[in-house]
């Protein structure tokens, strides 16, 4: 019998073409993978869940509605969050995803409606929507990952098994009929979730995690952040326009008007001047996009995210009264707005810029906020006025950071020959001397 010729090339590339074609996946291998129109439609059900959600907060001005509005906050983050993972691996024109992902979608908006009375008679549909949609999406995505190469679905595997161990506090926390108790339960399986990529996902049995079992397109994950960023700011403009529009003639409404508008673009472009450009670099370049993914895209885009929420609470009740005198929960509204925001974004950038320094701008933001934290507390201005002093300080930061970047502000006063040019570059010198030192004696 002859002997069996091995296959030639030309049939091992049709082969793996179609393997590929057969796959659930999209096969990036790291590299670009385009944000659909699918995910796009998807996205419009988070708009509605931020809007719930900004509303949940104004009617809930006391500390257990702060803590109830962050629960809520945390869970929708959470849920479009590892839906933007999966969507990262599984390709969203292949049919049975697309039924998968309208299936989360419908889950996702019987979420949100489900969130005015997630402490009341709907904790039981609001926990029941969150578990069927984390435990649903993830199990079928460990399925298409392990159809398309045995052994890779093991990480949403173990994502699953978590999401299943943390289902028994969300089912006792909407089994409890006193509102404390299902804070604390369900507190404490946000903690677990939120946990997990850090502890690699580590199960008994399988094992934990690995870096490599990340893979993911880095472009990918930074432009559904950055969309996401785009449905927490237009949620703040639809608040503005609806309350501008049905709102009486008083005085100071159209200042009032033109602050939010004036305040949601300066967030903007703080975040995407430098920062979205930046990050995405950052993540496609780096040797483990799915650690960069994690620790700048899945953790740090929180605080930047609540920083618009609440903002849009604020503008609001700017909107419902510009005049009336602060009290200590809009001042609180308004410092928590602006830290959260700055907060956010100096790790963000610093993460994404490979220096060990934060963002100099962002930080003298942060100590002018506290400066209007203090006025505010000691001289109860009218609401309208601490809105512009915020909105002040926010353009104060985007100036800054866009001089250093457009530019260069210390090279624009060695030009003029200022000698505070002078005194910063040699500054700017010698730290740079000790960085190279520190590495070199590292080395």
């Amino acid at each position: 019998m002859p002997a069996e010729r091995p296959p030639s090339i030309g049939a091992a590339v049709a082969a793996a073409k179609r393997q590929a074609e057969g796959s659930l996946l999209r096969n990036h291998r790291g590299g670009h993978a385009s944000v659909s129109n699918l995910e796009l439609f998807f996205d419009l059900v988070y708009v509605f869940a931020i809007t719930q959600l900004s509303h949940y907060l104004l009617v809930h001005l006391d500390w257990i509605g702060v803590l109830q509005s962050a629960i809520l906050f945390f869970a929708v983050w959470w849920a479009w969050m590892y839906t933007t993972w999966a969507t990262n691996w599984i390709d969203p024109d292949r049919a049975p995803n697309r039924m998968v992902i309208g299936a989360v979608m419908l889950g996702s908006l019987v979420l949100a409606a489900a969130m005015p009375r997630a402490f009341g008679d709907g904790g039981g549909i609001f926990a029941g929507a969150y578990l069927t949609v984390q435990i649903g999406r993830t199990a079928y995505t460990s399925y298409a990952m392990d159809e398309w190469h045995k052994g890779s679905g093991y990480n949403m595997l173990r994502v699953t098994l978590w999401f299943c161990v943390t289902a028994i506090l969300w089912i006792v926390g909407a089994l409890s009929a006193e509102p404390t108790l299902r804070m604390a339960w369900w507190i404490a399986a946000l903690a677990i979730e939120y946990g997990g990529p850090m502890a690699f996902f580590r199960f008994p049995g399988l094992g934990r995690s690995r870096p490599e079992d990340w893979q993911i397109s880095g472009s990918h994950m930074a432009e559904r952040c950055g969309l996401f960023i785009i449905i927490a700011l237009g949620e703040g403009l639809i608040i503005t326009g609806a309350t501008y529009a049905g709102a009486k003639p008083m005085a100071g409404l159209d200042a009032a008007f033109l602050n939010a508008f004036i305040g949601s673009f300066i967030l903007w472009w703080i975040y995407f001047d430098v920062g979205a450009a930046r990050g995405a670099w950052h993540i496609e370049h780096h040797n483990a996009p799915g650690l960069i993914a994690r620790q700048a895209f899945t953790y740090w885009h929180i605080p930047i995210v609540a920083g618009i929420v609440v903002f849009a609470v604020v503008d609001e009740l700017v909107l419902a009264d510009p005049f009336k005198h602060s009290n200590e929960t809009f001042v609180l509204l308004v410092g928590s707005a602006m830290a959260l925001f700055l907060w956010g974004n100096m790790a963000f950038k610093r993460i994404s810029s490979g220096n060990p320094w934060y963002p100099l701008s962002h930080g003298v933001g942060l100590g002018l906020t506290v400066g209007i934290g203090v006025w505010g507390l000691l001289d109860t201005p009218p609401r309208l006025a601490l809105a512009a002093a915020s909105t002040a300080v926010l353009a104060t930061v985007a100036l800054w950071e866009w001089g250093s970047f457009h530019g260069g502000w210390i090279e624009r006063m060695e030009a003029r020959d200022w000698w505070i040019g002078r005194v910063l570059r040699r500054r700017m010198d010698r730290n740079q001397a000790r960085r190279e030192a520190k590495a070199a004696a590292k080395a």
